[in-house]
């Protein structure tokens, strides 16, 4: 068994140790994982310079790149064996919502899922970030439970785990996305030379998180599971597409 695990956080994050240290006794693990921080990256892959690859005395790799070319790179020119398995994280915040759009932890996932490898996300629902073993613990029960019963089809999951002590855990739920409200409006601000400069402004709050979104379960102790695709059609839509183009 072999996993790749990446993240956006960079490689030298709190949350890709703990994951390390998770599944190092399931499987051959290679870390590859963005040099700096690169939330908020999303599916962005770098075309316009070469990318380098380093190792760290650790054993982990980084790459001076985004987290889709972190895993990108590792599947299609750095590995002699495809891995069995992706898994992105563990990712200081969480991801759900409107989040997975801007996420490169749920990136780094997608492009192994792209790839054709069963993926994970992997997220600590908390800014806080002070139970990355519970989230460490729960990742590992989730890899286990696919090695003894797999899917049978491509698998692409975004996780969220609750950050509170595992035994406070209130068990699992499968999810849909939620959906936040407006993001809050930029932050002007201007540089010692007098340079108007602008912060992107902070997420907005949750707008839809009834009972069945990943936003209810994290709030109830409970870790999210939410399986996404990639297919970003709108179907419901296509009928009246149909009739203004016939118009």
């Amino acid at each position: 068994m072999r996993i790749l695990l990446s993240n956006d956080d960079g490689y030298f994050a709190p949350g890709i140790e703990h994951l390390a240290r998770a599944l190092g006794s399931l499987a051959e693990i290679t870390v590859v994982a963005p040099e700096r921080d690169r939330s908020g990256a999303s599916n962005s892959l770098t075309l316009d310079r070469p990318l380098s690859l380093r190792k760290t005395a650790n054993g982990f790799y980084y790459v001076n790149g985004t987290p889709t070319d972190c895993v990108h790179l590792a599947v299609t020119g750095m590995l002699d064996t495809l891995p069995d398995m992706v898994v992105s994280g563990i990712n200081h915040g969480a991801n759900m919502g409107d989040d997975t759009v801007y996420s490169g932890t749920v990136a780094a996932a997608t492009e192994g899922f792209l790839l054709g490898i069963p993926s994970l996300a992997i997220s600590l629902a908390s800014r806080h970030g002070v139970h990355f073993e519970t989230a460490a613990q729960v990742a590992r029960e989730l890899v286990e439970s696919l090695l003894a019963r797999p899917l049978g089809e491509p698998m692409l999951l975004n996780v969220n785990v609750p950050d509170v002590p595992y035994e406070q855990l209130q068990g699992r739920a499968l999810t849909r996305l939620g959906k936040r409200h407006k993001a809050e409006p930029v932050v002007r601000a201007q540089t010692p030379r007098q340079e108007t400069v602008y912060w992107v402004g902070a997420a907005g709050a949750a707008q839809d998180s009834g009972e069945g979104t990943d936003f209810h379960a994290v709030a109830n102790n409970r870790v999210s599971l939410t399986p996404l695709q990639i297919d970003l059609t709108h179907t419901a839509q296509m009928g009246r597409w149909q009739r203004w183009l016939q118009s």
